[in-house]
């Protein structure tokens, strides 16, 4: 596999700031990725730098936090963000002492790597949700918007795909990579949490003791 670096490429997605980029193509026929966001952000929230999902149980940020019950809110207005970036910087370098090292996180940790530690009453379900298989959808190429328009000439040489787009008012339609991050108005860990809500319901009537009449 061939990929392409571009020292300071762009800026991240996340903290605005200029970030080397990384460029490649997964396999034949597929679209080309590449980091959408800084590897300071990234190890703020233990996310890949081009899915943004996490690294230990490839799902999203709202999902992760909401069932293991943690918060790792990272500040939005741009001089809190610079500030934060700049200390998560040193804390990586190991240029500071004691004093500024961050409190135990689970979510920064998978269940391996907790000894002595009492894991979250959601982390078994987190760890059932967790996705092992890799998601080749995910490296589709795009669809062709002119084939949707009956106007692409290219044929079986379009990069692209001549396939019929989904609905467009489904909500997993609308995803946005800052919501993602921080963890907000993800429509992919809301469909996650409501699935989880709907079997843990199920579970408690099952457990409930039926009532028989004479």
């Amino acid at each position: 596999m061939r990929m392409m670096v571009d020292r300071f490429g762009q800026e991240c997605k996340i903290c605005n700031r200029p970030f080397t980029t990384y460029r490649w193509c997964p396999g034949p026929k597929m679209r080309y990725k590449k980091t959408e966001i800084c590897q300071t952000c990234s190890r703020a929230k233990n996310v890949c730098q081009t899915c943004l999902l996490d690294l230990t149980y490839n799902l999203p940020v709202q999902a992760r936090d909401k069932l293991l019950q943690v918060s790792s809110d990272i500040p939005k207005s741009d001089v809190n963000r610079e500030y934060y970036s700049q200390i998560l910087e040193k804390k990586l370098e190991g240029k500071t002492g004691e004093e500024l090292a961050e409190p135990f996180n689970p979510a920064l940790a998978g269940p391996s790597k907790l000894p002595g530690k009492e894991l979250p009453p959601g982390a078994v379900t987190l760890a059932k949700l967790a996705r092992r298989a890799p998601y080749y959808k995910r490296n589709l190429p795009h669809i062709c918007s002119f084939w949707i328009k009956g106007e692409c000439k290219r044929g079986d040489e379009c990069p692209y795909r001549h396939e019929k787009p989904s609905d467009p008012d489904d909500p997993l339609s609308n995803q946005n990579m800052k919501d993602r991050y921080h963890g907000t108005r993800d429509p992919v860990a809301q469909r996650l949490l409501s699935k989880v809500a709907e079997e843990t319901k199920k579970k408690e009537l099952a457990r409930e003791p039926t009532e028989f009449k004479e």
